[in-house]
Formats: C-alpha cells, sequence, structure tokens
C-alpha cells in the first residue's frame, strides 16, 4: 500500500524538538522520511547528535549558528518548523510586566523565527520552493490576562508576521502555514495540572478540568495530544497541502469560539 503521507527527501528544520510536539513533530518526519536537524539549549542523552544542534535560539547569535548549521550539514532547507514558545513571566496581570519581561517573552516568541527566516528564506526563494510553518498559539485570541498578556502579544505579532511574510514569498515558491494549537498535553502541562490537583485537594482528571475551564472551555473534553499537532504541521509541510499558504490552522477541541 502506497503511503499517503509522505516526506520522502526533505529537508526539515524543526525548532524546540526534544519534548512534547515538537519532539513528537520530529519523529513523525522521520518516520515520514525526511532528514531532520532540530535545537534546544541542552541535547537529551538520547538524541543523536547528527540531528541535534545545541543553541540558545533567543539570541541572534545562537540563530545564527543553528542557520550555519543548517548550511553545514543539510546544505539548505526545504521546511523550516519554529516550534519554540513558551513564557516564563509573573502571574500579576500588565502591572507585572516590566521591560524585561516584555523583551523576553518576544525573544522567545518572535524573533527566533524572524531571525531564522532572514537567515534561511532567501535560498528557498532562489530555488523556488519551500514550507515555512509557524506555530503561534490561540492565545493570540484568547488570551489570559492574569498571566499570559505578554506571550499572547508576541504570538499575535508572530501570526501577523507570517501572514505579511505569505504575501511576500508565496508568489515566488514558499509556502507560509502557521498553525495555532489550544491546550497541548505535554508532560509541563500535565505537571501543572497535578500541582493545581494538589493545591485544591482533587486528582489529576480535576486538575485537567481545571485548565480546561481556565481557558473558556475544550469542547471536545480534552487536550491535543502531541502527536496530533504533529500530524498536522507534517500535512501542511508535505506536498499535499501544495496550494495552502498564508493561513491559520487552529487545533484547539474547539475552544475559540466562532461568531
Amino acid at each position: 500500500m502506497t503511503s499517503f503521507l509522505d516526506l520522502e527527501g526533505k529537508r526539515a528544520l524543526i525548532t524546540s524538538g526534544t519534548r512534547g510536539a515538537g519532539a513528537a513533530t520530529v519523529g513523525l518526519f522521520e518516520q515520514l522520511g525526511a532528514r531532520v536537524l532540530t535545537t534546544a539549549r541542552t541535547k537529551p542523552s538520547d538524541m543523536d547528535d547528527a540531528k541535534f544542534v545545541a543553541s540558545d535560539l533567543t539570541t541572534a547569535e545562537g540563530c545564527a549558528k543553528v542557520a550555519d548549521e543548517v548550511r553545514k550539514r543539510l546544505g539548505g532547507v526545504d521546511v523550516i518548523v519554529h516550534m519554540l514558545g513558551g513564557s516564563s513571566a509573573p502571574a500579576g496581570g500588565y502591572q507585572a510586566l516590566d521591560d524585561l519581561q516584555w523583551q523576553k517573552e518576544l525573544d522567545l516568541n518572535l524573533m527566533p523565527a524572524v531571525r531564522l527566516d532572514r537567515e534561511l528564506l532567501p535560498e528557498m526563494v532562489t530555488r523556488g520552493s519551500g514550507v515555512v510553518i509557524h506555530v503561534t498559539s490561540i492565545q493570540r485570541e484568547l488570551p489570559l490576562p492574569e498571566a499570559t498578556t505578554a506571550y499572547a502579544a508576541a504570538k499575535a505579532a508572530l501570526s501577523t508576521y507570517s501572514k505579511s511574510l505569505s504575501k511576500e514569498v508565496s508568489p515566488r515558491g514558499v509556502r507560509v502555514v502557521r498553525v495555532s494549537p489550544g491546550w497541548i498535553e505535554t508532560e509541563s502541562s500535565v505537571d501543572l495540572a497535578q500541582r493545581l490537583a494538589d493545591e485544591h485537594g482533587v486528582d489529576v482528571d480535576e486538575g485537567k478540568r481545571m485548565i480546561m475551564r481556565s481557558l473558556g472551555g475544550v469542547p471536545i473534553g480534552r487536550p491535543s495530544k502531541p502527536a496530533e499537532i504533529a500530524n498536522l504541521v507534517a500535512f501542511l509541510a508535505s506536498d499535499l497541502a501544495g496550494t495552502i499558504t498564508g493561513t491559520e490552522y487552529v487545533i484547539d477541541g474547539g475552544t475559540v469560539p466562532t461568531s
């Protein structure tokens, strides 16, 4: 039987590919035949050195290092998946966010994509083919003001940047697509559910329901699995999605209401 989805021979850079949805995406791309390079600050003990670059992508130097390794090891890239993101901002609403906190959120959630695209897209444009996938977040539409204002604003900036980039490079053969996840059941999110459960004297399933309620509800009744995010990313990276560009795909179990 012929496989429905095939990434055979594609050269892919996937940032933040050592855990959660990033790790699931790396694994799926490899199963589908892609040559993958991934990056994070620290290499897991079980990861092959040949497919990993240790680098801090919140810095311009770290992004330049990864781009250089992409050129050396892969000879260029056909697919870039910008998985990196997160937040270290404290709770407390807008008054808890000083200039340093704002800069940290932008350096983590926006600037790595901007810098790596600037380094690697010119070769894609010259060749007339390639795919760039920016992983945004439903919080760009549904921010949680107590704790994620800066994160949500940075992801909104990433989404707007992505749309503008697609308008510029799609006519030259490079597709640019956004994937917008809701709550994903990663190791860290399960840890959060357990902490909430411990604080309130309930079980971990109730801790998960508390998180879902804080998001305004998840109609499907559960978070997305990392593999489900990877499935969507792989399809969008494949030739099957050859006319998909400039748009955003929400994968959130129905969390974002529609008007």
